[in-house]
């Protein structure tokens, strides 16, 4: 691909989430592939969520594919292509985000109609819809993409459309009611203007939010607060760092950067935006446009490999050395062709009550995959009323 060729929808999603290691068979089969044996106790109530999508939409195996956290086997599509509303269903689903109330959020980033585009909201653990949290064209809304929710609860969300649209922004939404509280950051700041950018954006530790512009090879920094730029957190070229998409804080407080065009994962001080090194090289297991990056439970790295022919997978890396760990979800696996979003979830709230006893309902905490089996016996997503 050549350079200033921008992936219109080659961002990646990730959450990065705590959890004690897991002992992992680090030694891939001469296919490449994760050992047989490769099993974890700690990530066996864990799941990866991976936003698939695949040029043209809509594609059968296009939606928001579950797999097993600890050995990447197949669970089902959450949040499938066709899904949501009878009348503007879900055309190309990229990116997803769990919200404060443990629900699923997905931007229909393909809608025919501007006022198709929306953010569709999902029961959490049985994957049925439940309504169109934020409509099209609200707050000026045009094709979102990126969705994440912030330190202050609420969602913010990237807007991809084109710029004579009011597109190319940050906007932000009340987590309770989608209501729009107004553009976070708006179209220009930063040197933010081309059609294509915001890509992934993420809050970091110190709580700033870093924007991935694919379009001008930087990572901007921008007020957590108040959304005002603050300063090219990593300059063009840094690292031969080109068409940024995918970003995330590593359990090392570095910064992690997909380099699309160069098929490269690069690191950064998480402090100075400074280079440190190429954390994956180029190619290294098959890595062919990397998207989204995310550190799972066991500290390791990963990556949305995305392809550009059908071909994507989800390839694992040593959190510590870069090193190939396999294919965690090799292509086809539950129909995956273009991974795009990874989102780890391992703990679940659900309100729990006793059978026969509502009165003694109460919030816990419980592993993700043990959450359909409680719903199924009556308890709710979310913390109790």
């Amino acid at each position: 691909m050549k350079r200033g060729q921008r992936l219109f929808v080659s961002l990646g999603l990730s959450a990065v989430l705590a959890g004690c290691g897991m002992e992992r068979d680090t030694h891939p089969t001469a296919a490449g592939g994760l050992h047989a044996s490769l099993t974890s106790e700690v990530t066996s109530e864990a799941a990866l969520l991976v936003g698939n999508l695949t040029n043209p939409a809509p594609r059968a195996g296009n939606g928001i594919l579950r797999y097993n956290a600890g050995d990447g086997a197949f669970i089902d599509a959450i949040a499938p292509e066709g899904s949501g509303p009878t009348t503007n269903p879900l055309v190309g689903p990229c990116c997803m985000a769990f919200g404060p109330d443990e629900n699923l959020y997905v931007s229909n980033l393909f809608g025919p109609a501007i006022a198709d585009r929306a953010v569709f909201r999902y029961n959490g653990v049985t994957g049925e819809f439940m309504d169109v949290f934020i409509p099209g064209a609200s707050g000026g809304l045009v094709r979102p993409l990126v969705l994440v929710f912030g330190p202050d609860g609420n969602l913010y969300v990237g807007d991809v459309g084109a710029v004579a649209r009011g597109g190319t922004a940050i906007r932000r939404y009340d987590s309770h009611t989608g209501a729009p509280l107004g553009v976070f950051v708006a179209t220009g700041a930063g040197g933010l203007s081309q059609p294509g950018d915001p890509q992934f954006f993420v809050f970091g530790p110190d709580g700033n939010l870093y924007v991935a512009s694919q379009a001008t090879h930087r990572i901007l920094r921008f007020s957590g607060t108040t959304g005002a730029f603050l300063d090219e957190f990593v300059t063009a070229g840094s690292g031969d760092l080109d068409a940024p998409s995918g970003l995330v804080f590593g359990p090392d407080g570095n910064l992690y950067v997909g380099s699309t065009t160069r098929n490269t994962i690069l690191r950064f001080d998480g402090t100075s935006g400074a280079f440190i090194d190429v954390f994956v090289p180029a190619g290294r297991g098959g890595l062919t446009v990397p998207v989204g990056l995310a550190f799972g439970p066991d500290g390791n790295l990963y990556v949305a490999s995305a392809e550009n022919n059908g071909n994507g997978s989800v390839l694992l890396y040593d959190g510590h050395t870069g090193e190939f760990l396999g294919a965690f979800v090799p292509t086809g696996s539950g129909g995956i062709s273009g991974p795009r979003a990874l989102l780890f979830k391992e703990k679940m709230t659900i309100c729990h009550r006793p059978p026969g006893n509502p009165a003694k309902a109460k919030t816990i905490s419980i592993g993700y995959l043990s959450a359909p089996d409680h719903v199924a016996h009556g308890d709710l997503v979310g913390a109790c009323p």
